[in-house]
């Protein structure tokens, strides 16, 4: 199912806000989940990294069919980089809201897509059948891995991908040292639209072939294609643009052969009629037969030698952003893609020593101000001419502890 092509994101079990160091622990308070992370505003904890796991194991064994030893030694290698990749993530998605990426219409685009195919139009059962599919994730859980997912590819494509750029030379010298690589067979790659009568009757035909008369202007006229079969046409082909894909000779029935193989790159045929409709058909691309020139094979080549520039160029872009976030790791887990030199210690409340811990330095602050003449407050924030007493911890935390009482 289409559901199953965006990896499935974790349930983060409630969180309950670590005690207090001021108040003595609370016997009836449990502990239900655990942060290993923070990462700026949002958190790691490690049931994601436990589910995580499984995930991995799941896959090497449907996969590639591991067992045994072979399948633990996999799944440790992978686990190693489970932390990485989770703090990747979630510094792409944060990056992502920064630079106002927005990604709900191509969404709920694409899950309306999903509901046609699943053939369900009850909304509550179209979101039990996504949990079914998804192995018991609910539908908020699979929307919003699916979101966190396309926020991540723009985000790479923007800030790292569009910034990757192989010379003119470089092209031509893996086009000479690999040219029996480009020896073409002749194919041709299609697109569809089909429009479809809406019953048997004469007039419903008449009003199909109209419309499809129509399209094939706007086609015509430069209008994508892709869009006019997503918005227009019948065929399942629609949900993804009407791609047809690659054909040889003697692939295609001889009618629609003949219509295609003779016709340049961005022809659109004439609407004709088939059993279910009015058919129309866009060349996309023709590979003629023989050796492909370098023009012909431009995108393929900078494909293969986009690829192996992408990955360390994330990586130098994710350290950075690393070298920018508020970080912390709890002890005994490891972040492999951490920035050099960066403190990501884990910052205990509970531990941190206060500046002020006797009533005696407290009265020695108090008299050391009467005697300098400075007649103010301890804070601001409060106008009595009555000091408050000080707090029992000095905040040094983004979450500071406040002593019992005050709000």
């Amino acid at each position: 199912m289409l559901v199953r092509l965006f990896a499935v994101c974790s349930i983060s079990a409630a969180l309950l806000p670590a005690a207090d160091p001021i108040l003595p622990p609370n016997p009836n308070i449990k502990v239900v989940e655990e942060i290993v992370a923070k990462v700026n505003n949002d958190i790691i904890t490690r049931g994601e990294l436990e589910k995580l796991r499984v995930q991995i194991e799941s896959e090497l064994r449907l996969k590639r069919g591991l067992t045994g030893a072979e399948l633990d030694k996999e799944v440790k290698a992978k686990q190693a980089d489970a932390l990485r990749d989770k703090i990747d993530q979630l510094l792409l998605v944060q990056k992502g809201k920064d630079l106002n990426i927005k990604v709900e219409g191509e969404i709920t685009r694409r899950f309306a897509e999903i509901q046609v195919e699943s053939k369900i139009s009850d909304p509550d059962k179209f979101h039990e059948w996504i949990r079914e599919q998804s192995g018991g994730i609910p539908y908020e859980d699979v929307r919003q891995n699916m979101m966190d997912q396309l926020i991540t590819q723009k985000v790479i494509g923007q800030e790292v991908g569009s910034k990757i750029t192989v010379p003119q030379p470089e092209l031509q010298k893996y086009y000479d040292e690999h040219k029996t690589e480009f020896v073409r067979q002749e194919q041709v790659f299609l697109r569809e639209i089909l429009v479809a009568p809406t019953d048997a009757s004469p007039a419903a035909w008449a009003a199909a072939e109209k419309k499809a008369k129509e399209i094939v202007a706007r086609a015509r006229n430069n209008e994508k294609f892709s869009l006019l079969a997503r918005d227009y046409s019948a065929a399942e082909t629609a949900r993804n643009d009407g791609e047809l894909g690659a054909f040889k000779r003697g692939e295609l029935k001889k009618e629609l052969e003949e219509k295609v193989f003779n016709q340049n790159k961005g022809y659109v045929t004439d609407e004709f009629k088939t059993d279910n409709g009015y058919l129309i058909l866009k060349l996309e691309d023709r590979y003629a037969p023989g050796q492909a020139t370098l023009d012909d094979v431009k995108n393929e080549i900078m494909d293969r030698l986009y690829t192996p520039r992408l990955q360390p160029a994330l990586r130098v872009f994710l350290t950075k952003l690393r070298e920018d976030a508020f970080l912390e790791i709890r002890g005994g887990y490891v972040d492999s893609g951490a920035a050099p030199n960066k403190d990501t210690s884990w910052k205990d409340p509970a531990t941190l020593k206060p500046d002020t811990t006797t009533k005696e330095e407290v009265a020695a602050r108090k008299r050391k101000k009467k005697l300098l003449g400075v007649p103010v407050p301890f804070s601001s924030k409060n106008p009595s001419t009555t000091p408050p007493p000080p707090p029992l911890v000095t905040p040094v935390s983004n979450n500071p502890v406040k002593p019992p009482g005050q709000q």
